[in-house]
């Protein structure tokens, strides 16, 4: 059974730090492109950030300079750092596991909320 479990949201400040944690079972791990995304009430899912088997990266433009991901291969787990947080970051972030068409799999998501 494959599961995508996140944790680390929460309520901060803005200009606050949260770091989100996504740990994932029965895929193998190393095999998948790992990605953060997130929802907004009212809005459509949208993608944060992801990061390849090889480490490469990308971001939205919204978050580059602020957020950075990270996988740990050992413990078959992908974090978001989220530093500078604004009310605008408040969503529903959500892990993701993607091998191109064959296989994608989204976990339950964790709230992050940003308000003074």
């Amino acid at each position: 059974q494959v599961q995508l479990v996140e944790s680390g949201g929460g309520l901060v400040q803005p200009g606050g730090s949260l770091r989100l944690s996504c740990s994932v079972s029965g895929i193998s791990f190393k095999s998948y492109t790992m990605g953060w995304y997130r929802q907004a009430p009212g809005k459509q899912r949208e993608m944060v950030a992801r990061i390849s088997l090889g480490g490469t990266t990308n971001y939205a433009n919204s978050v580059l300079g602020r957020f950075t991901i990270s996988r740990d291969n050992d413990k078959n787990t992908v974090y978001l750092q989220m530093n500078s947080l604004k009310p605008e970051d408040t969503a529903v972030y959500y892990c993701n596991a993607n091998w191109g068409t064959i296989s994608n799999f989204w976990g339950q998501g964790t709230q992050v909320t940003v308000s003074s």
